[in-house]
């Protein structure tokens, strides 16, 4: 059973996939036309010192745990009374910015922010 303790830990590891850095480090060395037809069209492109900057932007929404019902004891319309107030569900969007380094018309590196990252 020991032996099989280092053998589950490794495909849990590989079960969760690659992170953000080994996905995008995929398109180091890659021409700026594969990295276009893999991620779309960029939101902008800058140039500046013989390269090209490529933004590319993802948003998804989540959903947000409501804050707990309210429960108290508070004036009413006809006087004081006991009053339950129920939380409203909500979202928030996360961004996240990936920006490519392209010179000589091959990505040389990429960086990314954001909280949806």
């Amino acid at each position: 059973m020991l032996r099989a303790l280092p053998l589950l830990a490794l495909l849990a590891a590989c079960a969760q996939g690659p992170t953000l850095d080994q996905r995008l480090s995929t398109f180091v060395g890659r021409t700026e036309g594969d990295l276009v037809a893999a991620l779309g069209v960029p939101v902008r492109v800058h140039e500046a010192d013989g390269r090209r900057f490529l933004l590319f932007e993802q948003r998804r929404t989540v959903p947000v745990a409501p804050p707990s019902p309210f429960l108290g004891y508070g004036p009413g319309p006809w006087g004081p009374s006991l009053g339950y107030w129920p939380s409203v569900p909500s979202v928030a969007e996360l961004r996240c910015e990936q920006t490519f380094a392209i010179r000589n018309g091959r990505v040389e590196t990429f960086t990314y922010r954001g909280e949806g990252c």
